[in-house]
């Protein structure tokens, strides 16, 4: 072999070692012995890889409520559900908008199904470490002051729930870590009822309402009435309690749409409901005597239910609500600023939109409610509703 030869080969050998030293991750990646499919099951990993970039979306479900950087806020029900278009959903809101305004890390609901587990729900979220937990209704009442009182590092709220005051001296017998969120229901009544007797044909109004034992129910019943008379004492007031207990009075939507059919038999052409999914189905019946021609008109309630109940927006004039989501909102807030007001808590109540019908409500009748309004804010005028006395 001639020298020139020898050493162009050397070249060769050595460019080749060369180009293998500097290729030894692509080896791997074909030792399969598949051709192409090697690079096919690489291929996922690329389109997978965003997926490191969402995976904050889905941290708030594994985030651990037991540590102090995390603030976590649980509600629990009662048995109306989480999705009642009224009382529980309108406190739900307001826990979500805990998260949504950067003031909840993670939130969470249960959902009570029997009474008899009101406190056991509770102390899940309990025993998990949340910060925050709000009890939903009146029927709570006693086991949220239970639970307060067992786990005084958290916050309760209790929506409608009136905490008490001692008889024999002047020392609140609240609860340190519990707040009752409450409201004037008799005056959001009392406003709903001065506009069913300005728009009255009949001069017979009714309401259909959920059990008696809640006392913001008698509230709502017992303003819509003395509204109703502020503007016309001799009107006729159709007012029916549900015959059950805590157990079904808001989650019969059945009963609700019967009584309200009663009450329209009678005469009455604007109804009030007032009873959770029973005051719903009351809404509902009314809607439908509307849509077949009949000039009758339905109030809901404790929310803006033309957004919650659309199946009675033919009839749907307006809402006495209790604003409710503002107001969890708002003590939720303060129990993360270390500003948690113990004792009672009052939301604001008012007047819902027209919305539709806004161009059927006159001017004179908007006026009048606004002038009512202020007398109930600065106390010249009386709801009737003196609970106790």
């Amino acid at each position: 072999m001639s020298k020139k030869l020898f050493v162009l080969l050397a070249l060769l050998l050595i460019v080749a070692a060369a180009l293998a030293a500097c290729s030894p991750k692509a080896t791997p990646t074909a030792a399969p012995q598949t051709g192409g499919e090697a690079q096919a099951t690489e291929a996922p990993a690329a389109t997978e890889a965003p997926a490191a970039t969402e995976a904050p979306t889905e941290a708030p479900a594994d985030l651990d409520c037991s540590s102090p950087d995390v603030f976590c806020v649980g509600l629990v029900t009662d048995v109306g559900q989480i999705d009642d278009k009224s009382f529980n959903q309108s406190a739900w809101e307001g826990v979500k908008m805990a998260q949504e305004k950067g003031v909840a890390d993670k939130i969470d609901y249960i959902e009570t199904t029997d009474a008899k587990d009101y406190a056991s729900n509770i102390e899940l979220f309990a025993q998990d470490g949340y910060d925050v937990i709000v009890t939903v209704g009146f029927a709570l009442g006693q086991a949220t002051d239970e639970m307060a009182q067992k786990y005084p590092d958290i916050k309760f709220i209790g929506v409608d729930q009136f905490q008490g005051w001692a008889l024999d001296d002047d020392k609140s017998n609240d609860i340190p870590n519990m707040a009752g969120l409450i409201f004037h229901e008799d005056q959001a009544g009392f406003l709903a009822g001065a506009l069913a007797a300005m728009l009255t044909k009949t001069n017979t109004i009714g309401a259909v309402l959920g059990t008696d034992l809640v006392p913001p129910v008698v509230a709502f019943k017992e303003g819509y009435e003395h509204g109703a008379q502020y503007i016309n004492p001799d009107i006729k007031a159709i007012s029916t309690y549900h015959p059950g207990g805590l157990e079904n009075a808001f989650t019969d939507p059945e009963w609700g749409a019967t009584t309200a059919k009663q009450a329209m038999d009678q005469g009455a052409d604007v109804i009030f409901g007032a009873g959770g999914k029973t005051g719903n189905g009351a809404l509902i019946e009314v809607a439908s005597a509307a849509k077949s021609g009949k000039e009758v008109y339905c109030i809901g309630v404790d929310t803006d239910q033309w957004e919650t109940v659309p199946e009675a927006h033919a009839c749907l004039v307006s809402s006495a609500m209790k604003l409710i989501t503002p107001g969890v909102f708002d003590l939720i807030q303060k129990a993360k600023s270390g500003e948690f007001p113990n004792g009672n808590y009052f939301g604001e109540t008012g007047l819902a939109p027209f919305h539709d019908f806004d161009s059927k409500i006159s001017q004179d009748i908007k006026d009048k409610l606004d002038e009512i309004r202020k007398g109930l804010l600065d106390g010249s005028i009386d709801t009737g509703y003196h609970p106790g006395g």
